[in-house]
Formats: structure tokens, sequence, C-alpha cells
């Protein structure tokens, strides 16, 4: 006597590393084929690539036919012990991430550790958060494979230039996403953290 099984649901498997940084902001590893149905039902309208090969048509063809926008900063994968990251580029990626026209967005380098760890690092200092904190966040992705030239250039990064970023975006965009806790200020606390910055 046989058994009928009617598949129902498609099973949906998430890139490696896979995480919620932040509503609207993902972060994992490169996505395989296998990932697509995953990252279709997180309606993503941007992806920030970390790294310097070009994408692969596969996935670029996936982007284009979710219209999602490919964002490509090459950042060299290296272990390197200083100069591998460039801060511009990492400024120019959170400039992305910043903008909540770009979101949902997901952030994926290869494995969804040093790079994007990286980016991630930095994006929480502007999140004004404690450094130790960042870091624990970043050892969990990168695991036995942390880099402490990563970390330091997660401490080294200078925010202040950023900031006035930030303050556009948070007075463009707070009455079209109101709700969102980290654009939404009030006057007071704008200007105390303008004269703290000084």
């Amino acid at each position: 006597m046989g058994v009928i099984v009617e598949e129902t649901e498609e099973l949906l498997v998430p890139p490696t590393n896979f995480s919620m940084v932040d509503e609207g902001i993902y972060r994992s590893g490169f996505p395989d084929p296998e990932n697509f149905s995953f990252l279709q039902t997180l309606s993503l309208k941007s992806v920030i690539y970390l790294c310097p090969e070009p994408y692969p048509e596969e996935n670029a063809e996936f982007l284009r036919s979710n219209n999602v926008r490919l964002f490509q900063f090459g950042i060299d994968g290296t272990k390197a012990a200083s100069g591998t990251i460039p801060k511009e580029t990492i400024s120019e990626a959170l400039k992305v991430i910043l903008d909540v026209r770009n979101h949902p967005v997901l952030i994926h380098c290869k494995r969804g550790k040093h790079r994007t760890g990286t980016l991630v690092g930095c994006l929480r200092k502007l999140q004004n958060w404690c450094l130790s904190a960042a870091f624990e966040e970043y050892q969990r992705f990168a695991g036995a494979k942390s880099r402490t030239t990563d970390m330091r250039f997660i401490e080294a990064f200078d925010i202040g230039r950023l900031r006035q970023c930030l303050y556009n975006i948070i007075y463009q965009y707070r009455p079209y996403r109101s709700k969102k806790r980290r654009l939404l200020y009030n006057e007071e606390s704008i200007q105390q953290a303008r004269i703290k910055s000084l």
C-alpha cells in the first residue's frame, strides 16, 4: 500500500550566514540558485556586493527578473595586515544602506564574514553601538577566522563625515517613513548630536 505525498510548498533555503541586520537590511554569504526562492520572500530592492569579481550571470539574471538593483563595491578579500579596505568604498556602501529607497537591501560578499562584517560593524558605529558589541557581532559571523585588521578598521573608521549624510536622509524621508525608529529623531536630539560631534 503506497502513500501519496503531495508537495505543496517549496523548501526555502537562506544563503550561508544569513541574518537580519536591521529592519529592511540583511546580510549573508554569496547566494546560490537554491537560495533564490528564499530571497524572493524578502522583496529586495537592492543588493550590495562587496567583491571585485564580476557578478555571475545566473545571479545577475535573477536580480534583473526581480527588479533588484545591484551595487558593487569591489573590496579585495585578502588577509594583508593593512590598507586592504578602502575607507571611501565603505563610506559609499554605507550611503547606499542609509538611503531607505534602497530597502530592503541584502549585503553580501563570498562567505558573509569579513567584508560584510566590516561594513556592518561600521554601520553599527553609526547606530551608536559600543565597540565591544560591534566586535562580538563581527566575531559571531567570522568565527575562528576573525581578523584583527578588520576590527581595527571598524574601530578607526570615522563616522563623523557620514553624520551629515544621515541628517539629510532623516530630513528627506522623515515624513515618508516616520515609523522607522532608526530614522526618526526629534529636532532636539538632532541638535544635541550636532553639538556632541563638534
